[in-house]
């Protein structure tokens, strides 16, 4: 079905030239000289996207927005002014305007606004009816997504939320395997608890351990005082173990008690006490290889992966990209304070071409930087790193062919020695020049 436009605009001439080039697009138009005439006609029927004058005969168009979003909370407005200025624009969008253009129009920029605008609105309309279809009487909405994968994950969370089982994430960095045991925690009966996350690689394994079971007064030297571990802190409620395949083995069996007993014995403690602990864990490792090569416990993985739940990377839910940009969008364009409302369609293009090697984490970045660096409301293809701007296919051959990191080596010479100096290159690969050379001279690859 034809999206419904309504054109307000009191120019005879421009209203009836901007109704023939967007039917001309497709579009169902309707078109009045007055604000009370749109209100009318509102009021008669629902319109996918109103374009508004801002300087029409008696109400002016702000306030036309003003009472149309009255009216009608969730309806998409474009303002037309011929005053570029700031407090013109400012106004209509603290009135409720998605956006604005300026006279005189450009015919290729005002269909653009509109794409834009209309792909935002069916977008919140999906992600509502999404929402109320996953979630039920569960809190979601932090889980970005509407691919299949993202929607089976919810389901499988919801199954599992209430029960006591131990789960591991799965997932490359950046997957957002936090934000998913986050939801396993508060939608289950220990929400009012402590959720703690720890980064089991991030804290040396001298300290990992007084950390974890805390420690008793004079237990080693400095510990002038006795102290709670994280462990017991989380009574009640869920630890979270991130990078648990960074553990050294001598902590992983005395987690692997913890696990089998809910005791915890504080480093020079006598006496063991009971927790109540759910554990939720997570690795970007093959952790399976792990156990085979004897670096991590096989009884251990055993506890830990009663559930397992496999994130899939970026890259694999493409469907997902666009709702999680606009999201970071209206996120980041809101903190900082900047109205940057949409963004180009090149600019989509190179966001759903690039592979994503960081995932939804490098994604954030991106539309961050982007939302600080551009001055206008809409994100262009120069606001985003030239990382993006590259057409290049060799990124996503590299992961799809799994290179060892040899291979990797091999190819990228061979792809790049041409286009890039001995320095450059041998950045790029984050080696010397002279391992550069050797490199070349094992694999037989002639200069330049």
């Amino acid at each position: 079905m034809a999206k419904r436009l309504l054109i307000v605009d009191d120019e005879e001439t421009l209203r009836e030239s901007l109704k023939r080039v967007l039917v001309l697009e497709g579009y169902s138009v309707d078109a009045v000289n007055s604000s009370e005439a749109a209100l009318k006609s509102v009021e008669e029927g629902s319109y996918d996207l109103i374009i508004t004058d801002i300087i029409l005969p008696g109400m002016d168009g702000i306030d036309l927005v003003r009472n149309v979003r009255a009216r009608v909370p969730d309806q998409s407005v474009i303002v037309i002014t011929a005053y570029a200025s700031l407090e013109t624009a400012v106004g209509a969008l603290r009135a409720g305007a998605y956006d604005y253009v300026v006279k005189p129009i450009i015919h290729e920029e005002l269909k653009r606004t509109i794409r834009n605008t209309l792909n935002e609105r069916a977008l919140r309309s999906e992600n509502l009816i999404l929402k109320k279809q996953i979630e039920g009487i569960y809190d979601f909405g932090k889980i970005i997504g509407q691919s299949r994968v993202i929607t089976s994950l919810i389901e499988e969370i919801k199954k599992i939320a209430a029960s006591k089982s131990n789960v591991l994430l799965l997932g490359e960095t950046g997957t957002g395997k936090e934000l998913f045991a986050r939801a396993i925690h508060y939608n289950s009966y220990r929400r009012e608890k402590p959720f703690i996350p720890i980064n089991c690689s991030a804290i040396p394994d001298n300290l990992l351990e007084s950390e974890l079971f805390g420690y008793a007064k004079g237990a080693f030297t400095g510990a002038v005082a006795s102290k709670r571990g994280l462990f017991e802190e989380a009574d009640g409620g869920t630890v979270f173990l991130d990078e648990i395949a960074d553990m050294n083995l001598s902590l992983q069996a005395k987690l692997l008690r913890v696990i089998d007993d809910l005791e915890i014995r504080p480093l020079g403690g006598v006496q063991s006490r009971k927790i109540d602990v759910r554990f939720i864990t997570a690795t970007n490792k093959d952790i399976v290889r792990i156990v085979r090569d004897g670096a991590f416990r096989e009884d251990l993985y055993y506890r830990i992966n009663v559930v397992t739940l496999k994130l899939p990377p970026l890259r694999e839910r493409r469907e997902d990209i666009m709702v999680l940009a606009r999201h970071f969008l209206n996120k980041y364009s809101n903190e900082i304070g900047k109205h940057v409302a949409s963004i180009d369609d090149s600019a989509q293009t190179l966001l759903m071409n690039y592979p994503w090697h960081g995932n939804v984490r490098e994604l954030q970045n991106i539309i961050e930087r982007a939302v600080l660096v551009t001055d206008g409301n809409t994100i262009m293809p120069e606001h985003l790193p030239e990382t993006l701007h590259a057409d290049d296919s060799f990124p996503c051959e590299a992961l799809e062919k799994a290179f060892s990191i040899g291979t990797y080596t091999k190819e990228f010479i061979l792809r790049y020695q041409s286009k890039y100096g001995e320095n450059e290159l041998a950045a790029m690969l984050g080696i010397t020049r002279k391992s550069l050379w050797e490199k070349r001279k094992r694999w037989g690859i002639a200069r330049g």
